[in-house]
C-alpha cells in the first residue's frame, strides 16, 4: 500500500536556524539524502516545497472560485514537503517516518493511507 508522508515545520523557524548555520542546508539536504538511500525500495516518490508565500488558496464562495495567496489555513507549522512510501501496513509506514529529517527541528509528520482507485 502507499501512503503520504506530509513533513510540516515551521517556515520562519526553519530560515532563521539556516542563516544561523552556514552549512545548515547542506546538512539537513544530506539527511534527507541519507534517508531516501536507506528507505530506497520504501520511497516511490517525493518534492520539496517552496515556502508558502508561493501557494495559491482556491475556495468557492456564491458560486465563483476566489484565489487567495498562501495556504488557506493559518497555522504554526506549514508543509515543506513529501515523500510517497509504500509499506505493508500503517506500522510500518510510520517507523520509516520516524527517520524523516525534520523532527529533530521540532517539526511533525503526518502519514495517511493512499486511496487506490485500480484496486
Amino acid at each position: 500500500m502507499k501512503y503520504l508522508l506530509m513533513i510540516y515545520g515551521n517556515e520562519q523557524a526553519n530560515a532563521q536556524a539556516m542563516a544561523a548555520d552556514p552549512n545548515g542546508w547542506q546538512t539537513l539536504m544530506a539527511a534527507h539524502n541519507a534517508f531516501s538511500a536507506k528507505f530506497a525500495k520504501n520511497i516511490v516518490g517525493g518534492e520539496a516545497l517552496h515556502d508558502t508565500p508561493d501557494a495559491r488558496s482556491m475556495r468557492k464562495k456564491s458560486e465563483q472560485i476566489v484565489v487567495t495567496n498562501g495556504p488557506f489555513a493559518e497555522t504554526a507549522e506549514q508543509l515543506g514537503g513529501f515523500y510517497i512510501i509504500e509499506a505493508a501496513s500503517m506500522d510500518e509506514a510510520v517507523e520509516i517516518a520516524k527517520h524523516c529529517p525534520g523532527l529533530e527541528f521540532g517539526g511533525t509528520h503526518e502519514v495517511r493511507p493512499i486511496v487506490d482507485f485500480g484496486a
